[in-house]
Order: C-alpha cells, then structure tokens, then sequence
C-alpha cells in the first residue's frame, strides 16, 4: 500500500508552522540561545586547534579544549584592551570635541532661522530638560547592560568549551535520534556546516583584519586623529550586512566633524563607503569565498529579523545562522524549494537551457527519421512510392 502524498499547499503549511514554533522558541529562549549559537560557532572555528593540541601535541582532551578557549578569550580580551585604551584617549578630548559640535550646531541653528525661519530653541531646551530627567535611569541601565554583556560573554566562553569536550556525544545524539536511515544525510549535514562555518568564520576574520589595514590607511592618510579606533569600529560593524558600515560610516563622520570639521566629515564618509564596495565586490568573494550564496533580500530580511528576535546580536549571528539553514534545506528532498529560495542562483535559467535543448534533440532526430524514411522508400519519376525496395515485415512473411 502506497502511503499518501500530502498536496503541496498542505507541506507549505506545516513548514511555514514549524518555522514560527521555532521562531516563537527562540524568543522565549534568548537569554539561552544567543550565546550558545555564538559557541557552536565558536567552537567550529576552534575545532582544528582542539584537534591539533590534542592528537599532535598529546595533551588531554580536556585540556586541549581549555587551552584552544583561552588562547581565544586572549585574542578577544586583547582586542578589547586596544578598543578601551582608544576609547580613553578619546574620554581625554571629549570635552574639546563637545565644544566643537556645540558650535556646529549654533552655526545650524543660525542657517535655519536666517533661511527657513524655524526657531528650535524650544525644542532643544525640551530635550536637555528631559536627558536631565531620565539621568539617573539611563545611567542605571547602562550598568545593567554592561554586567549582561559580561555575563553573556563568560557563558559564551563555557558554552564553547563544553561543545568542544562533548562535540561527539552531539554527534551521537543526532544520529540517534534521527534514525539509523538517516546515518549518511546527518553526517553529509554535520561535515557540510563544520566545514563551511569554518571556512566562513576564518575568512571573516582575515576579512576584517584586511579592511580594518584599508581603513586605518585612508583615515591616517586623511590625517584623522583617531584613525585605529574608527577602523576597529568600522571592521567590526561590518560584520552586519548592509547596516553596520553606514552605522560605522555615521560614528566615524561624527568624531570627525568635531575634531576636524565638515569637509574631513565627508571624506571620511565617502572613503569609509569607497571601503565598504570594494569588500562587498572584491574582499568578501576572494577571502570569505561563496560556498554559501545568499541573496541580498533574504540576508535584509535576516538581519532585520535576527534583530526583533535577539537584538545585536541576532544581527551577527543573521548570516551564520541562515547559512547553516540553507546547508539543511539544499540536502532534504522536501524542503529544496526553501533552499533555492535562500540562495542567490535560480534553476530557471537551467531548466529553460535544458528544454530547449531537449526540444531541439527531439526536432533532429524526427528529422533524421524522415530523411530515413525517403532514403528507404525511394519516389519514382511520376510520384508514386516505390515498391521494390520496400522491406517487408514479419507479418507479410507469415
């Protein structure tokens, strides 16, 4: 007995079901989920450093795993301290700064009362009454934001550590769980999305390290003051497709036009923008590479939708995230479809070669047949189809 297939309209309903059961499960577990997708990441880019330690160095598993986290917190910690000293440095002139946009904005006021007549006045008096308000507040949430990015990053780090020591128990969980049938598709998906999340991770970073040298070039050729802050920024922020470099571009124009004003201002902006082409054109293909290709709407609507979810760091982790989902997609039969609609290649253009070839195959060999058909059934002179080289068949034999 044949088991009945499901009508297409039917399979759309219970995939477009799940993917909001999933989506609904992944607010309600943020403070869970976030930083264990950081440390499966994580610990996919470690991976060859853990094997390394361990089965070439001979140390312990165990320790192999913990090594191969703290030379990475290390690395991390050490960005950090170059990021807060700059930052420091900038706390020093800040006041200076200040001053500086304080004039622009008196020269901004004065241009708009003189041509359109607007009188701001009110509303800026209206803003520092209510900053002054919520003081208190916006000083205690600050606290509270930076005690949660402490805590999420130690439970990153912990998390990275145990799916390192425990990575074949997950194996074998997956394959138990869905079936031994499944032996093959579950290890073609697990090698699949280790070996591309590593090479995405890695090539992420050479790539940011390349366009943070670009960038710390052209703002110290342009003579700004704080020219390695502004390129950690910018290599950092872009990360976040499509938005994080005209949030970096907004950060670096800002600090620039209090210390060196408009023009440097816009100079920045365009080389900072200037940047960010040649990476999404030249950089991004070459160093990250293209074993998973996503289309620039699904990769918007991702970061937009990884940001409803889980805020900044949804936004990180949009690309990842729907790399690893196209992998599942493109090797389950059912849900191909969803795959190719992640992906920027379309089969219609394959499909449409493939037809008119077939057709054209099909128009050759009729017409072969025909010339066939005149070759063995030659015409005589008055017309008529002649007979002695006729073959005959079987039926006329008998």
């Amino acid at each position: 007995m044949k088991p009945t297939a499901l009508p297409y309209y039917a399979k759309f309903a219970f995939v477009l079901i799940i993917l909001l059961c999933i989506g609904y499960m992944a607010i309600l577990g943020k403070d869970l989920l976030a930083p264990l997708v950081f440390s499966f990441l994580f610990a996919m880019l470690l991976l060859p450093l853990a094997r390394f330690l361990q089965y070439k160095c001979r140390l312990p598993r165990a320790a192999a795993c913990m090594l191969s986290v703290i030379l990475f917190t290390a690395f991390v910690v050490l960005i950090g301290y170059l990021i807060g000293r700059q930052i420091s440095n900038l706390a020093d002139d800040w006041p200076k700064i200040q001053a500086e946009l304080t004039q622009i904005g008196d020269q901004l006021h004065r241009w708009l009362v003189n041509e359109f007549h607007m009188n701001v006045n009110q509303q800026i008096n209206s803003a520092k009454k209510e900053a002054n308000a919520v003081g208190a507040s916006v000083i205690g949430s600050t606290f509270l934001s930076v005690s949660s990015i402490v805590l999420f990053l130690v439970f990153i780090f912990i998390y990275t550590f145990f799916v390192l020591f425990y990575r074949k128990i997950l194996i074998s969980f997956l394959l138990k769980a869905f079936g031994d049938d499944s032996e093959v598709l579950v290890f073609d998906v697990a090698e699949q999305i280790q070996y591309i999340m590593k090479k995405y991770i890695s090539g992420l970073f050479l790539e940011m390290i390349t366009v943070c040298v670009i960038v710390f070039g052209l703002l110290t050729f342009l003579g700004v003051k704080y020219a390695f802050l502004l390129a950690l920024i910018t290599c950092i922020f872009n990360l976040i497709p499509y938005v994080g470099i005209f949030t970096a571009m907004a950060i670096s124009a800002f600090l620039t036009l209090g210390t060196l004003g408009s023009t440097k201002a816009i100079e920045v902006a365009a080389s900072i923008v200037g940047v960010h082409l040649i990476d999404s054109n030249i950089i991004m293909p070459r160093i990250v590479g293209s074993k998973v290709r996503l289309n620039a709407l699904v990769v918007v609507l991702g970061v937009v939708v990884g940001e409803m979810i889980w805020g900044i760091s949804g936004m990180f982790l949009a690309i990842p995230v729907m790399a690893i989902i196209k992998i599942v997609f493109d090797r389950i039969d059912g849900l191909k479809p969803w795959g190719l609609l992640f992906g920027d290649e379309t089969e219609y253009e394959t499909v449409l070669v493939n037809t008119v070839a077939d057709k054209s195959d099909l128009q050759e060999e009729t017409g072969t047949k025909k010339e066939e058909d005149i070759l063995v059934k030659p015409v005589d002179d008055d017309g008529a189809v002649g007979t002695e080289d006729i073959k005959p068949n079987k039926n006329d034999e008998i």
